[in-house]
C-alpha cells in the first residue's frame, strides 16, 4: 500500500440499482476530474457533468463532488462521481479512471486513510465499520457513540489521569534527597485506585457494547423431538425449521439471528443426540457436537413429558464440551402439569417452558441476557471490540501491579514502568501505538469502497 497512490472504487453495493457512486482519493484527484470532467468541480458542491472516456465521448452523466485536501474525509483530495446503477456503467467508469493514474482501493483503505492523515483515530475507524454492519438499533447506536468520540474519550480521559500519576512519580524518584517521601502520600495510593475504578467503568460500558456487536452464541441440543426445532421456531419468530412427528427430522445445523432487547442472539438447532441410524444422521450429530464446542451457551432440551428426571442430560452428557455452559430447558411444561420435574438446582440452570404456546419464553431470554451480564443499551454504552476489552484488562492489571509495588516494596521506579505499560495500552485503542499488522487486520475486514 502507497500512500501516496491514488486510489479509486465503487463506494455503493455491487449490482444493479438507481444510483451508483464510484469514489477517488489522492493527490491525482484533481488532474483526474479535470480529464473526465473537461474541468475540476468547484469544492463541496455538487454539479451535473458527463463522465467522458478517451475519445471524449461520455461513459454515464451525473453529479460530481470535489473536496480538496485537507477538508475531506480521507484527508486528501477526494472525488465522488454518482451516476446511474448499472454495474457495466460503472466498471466502465473505473476503467477509464485506472487509465488515468489510479490504482484500485484495498478493502478499508479510504478510511485506513483517514486514520493515517488524523481525521480519526483508531477506535473511530473501527466503529464505522460496527455502524455498517450493525445487527439491532441498539447496535447502531453505540456504534455512532464511538463514532463521534465517545469511546476515545473516555479512554483520553483514563491516559491523562495515567499520565498526571506518572509524573507524580517520576519527579518523586528523581529527587530521592527531599525530606517528604512522596511514595508514602496515601493521596497517591489513593489516586491508584480511583484509576482503576475508572478503568472498571470503562471496561463494563466496552464489555456492553461488545455484546451490542458480537452477540451470544446459543446451540440447542438434546434427545430427538424434545422440542428443539420448536424452540428455534419459537425464539425467531417465524417456522424456520421443520417440525414433524418424526424423530431425526433435522440433519444439519440451522442458523438464526436474532436478538433480544438489542443483544444479538446467535440460536443453532442441531441434529438430535443418539446413535445415528445413517451416515446423514451420523454427520449431523457430529456438526452438532462441533457447533458445541464454540458456543457461549448450550440449551440441552428435555421432553417434561416423557423424561420429567431429565435422565436424557445424565446420558448425553459427555458428548457436552466441559468449558461450555448448559442450561437445562424442559419443554412441553403446558402438558406436563402435576409431573414431578427434577430439581437440579446443584447442577446446571433449568428453564420451564412450551415451545408451541410460548409460556416461560420470556424467561428464557431474561435467562441469557443474564448469562451474559447485559444490561441493554444504557447511557454511555460505547460499540467496541474484543481486542480493546483486552487492551482494558491489561492496562488495569498494570494499574493493580503497581498498586501492589507501592504498599509492599515502594518502589517508584516499578511502579512508573507499570504506569507506562497501561499507558502503552490505552494507546492501541486508539492506535497512538500500534504495527502494521494490527492495522492490516482491522481494515481488511471493511468494504472495499470504504
Amino acid at each position: 500500500m502507497d500512500p501516496t497512490d491514488t486510489i479509486v472504487a465503487q463506494a455503493t453495493p455491487a449490482g444493479r440499482g438507481g444510483i451508483a457512486i464510484v469514489r477517488l482519493s489522492g493527490p491525482k484527484t484533481p488532474d483526474i476530474a479535470a480529464a473526465l470532467l473537461g474541468r475540476v468541480p468547484a469544492p463541496r458542491l455538487a454539479s451535473f457533468g458527463r463522465f467522458l472516456d478517451a475519445r471524449q465521448e461520455p461513459i454515464d452523466a451525473g453529479l460530481a463532488l470535489f473536496f480538496p485536501a485537507p477538508n475531506s474525509y480521507t484527508g486528501e483530495h477526494v472525488l465522488e462521481l454518482q451516476g446511474h446503477g448499472g454495474p457495466v456503467v460503472q466498471e466502465t467508469l473505473i476503467a477509464r479512471v485506472l487509465e488515468l493514474g489510479a490504482r484500485r482501493a484495498l478493502p478499508g483503505e479510504f478510511t485506513q486513510r483517514a486514520f493515517l492523515n488524523d481525521k480519526l483515530d483508531l477506535a473511530q475507524a473501527e466503529a464505522i465499520g460496527d455502524l455498517i454492519d450493525a445487527g439491532s438499533r441498539e447496535a447502531a447506536r453505540a456504534a455512532m457513540r464511538s463514532l463521534q468520540g465517545e469511546f476515545s474519550l473516555m479512554v483520553k480521559g483514563a491516559t491523562e489521569a495515567l499520565i498526571a500519576l506518572r509524573t507524580y512519580v517520576e519527579a518523586a524518584i528523581d529527587f530521592p534527597d527531599e525530606e517528604v517521601d512522596f511514595l508514602a502520600d496515601r493521596a497517591l495510593a489513593q489516586r491508584l485506585e480511583e484509576v482503576r475504578d475508572q478503568f472498571e467503568v470503562v471496561e463494563e460500558r466496552a464489555r456492553q457494547g461488545r455484546l451490542l456487536r458480537e452477540g451470544m452464541t446459543v446451540v440447542i441440543a438434546g434427545r430427538p423431538n424434545a422440542g428443539k426445532s420448536s424452540l428455534l421456531n419459537r425464539l425467531a419468530g417465524y417456522d424456520a425449521a421443520i417440525v414433524t412427528p418424526l424423530p431425526g427430522t433435522t440433519r444439519d445445523v440451522l442458523r438464526e439471528h436474532i436478538d433480544i432487547d438489542g443483544m444479538p442472539l446467535h440460536v443453532l438447532d442441531t441434529a438430535g443426540l443418539r446413535t445415528a441410524l445413517d451416515v446423514a444422521e451420523e454427520e449431523g450429530i457430529r456438526r452438532a457436537e462441533a457447533e458445541m464446542l464454540r458456543a457461549d451457551r448450550v440449551l440441552f432440551v428435555i421432553d417434561a413429558l416423557e423424561d420429567p428426571t431429565g435422565s436424557a442430560f445424565q446420558a448425553e452428557r459427555q458428548r457436552l464440551p466441559d468449558d461450555v455452559a448448559v442450561t437445562l430447558v424442559f419443554n412441553k411444561c403446558d402438558l406436563a402439569v402435576g409431573v414431578p420435574v427434577a430439581d437440579t438446582a446443584s447442577g446446571p440452570p433449568r428453564i420451564m417452558l412450551s415451545a408451541l404456546s410460548g409460556e416461560g419464553i420470556d424467561t428464557l431470554r431474561g435467562h441469557l441476557k443474564s448469562c451474559m451480564d447485559y444490561h441493554g443499551l444504557e447511557a454511555g454504552t460505547v460499540s467496541a471490540r474484543a481486542r480493546h476489552l483486552d487492551a482494558l484488562a491489561r492496562a488495569r492489571e498494570h494499574v493493580e501491579e503497581a498498586m501492589r509495588q507501592l504498599s509492599e516494596r515502594r518502589a517508584g521506579e516499578l511502579v512508573a514502568e507499570e504506569l507506562r505499560s497501561a499507558q502503552q495500552a490505552l494507546g492501541e485503542i486508539t492506535g497512538e501505538f500500534t504495527t502494521e499488522d494490527l492495522l492490516g487486520r482491522i481494515f481488511a475486514g471493511f468494504c472495499i469502497g470504504k
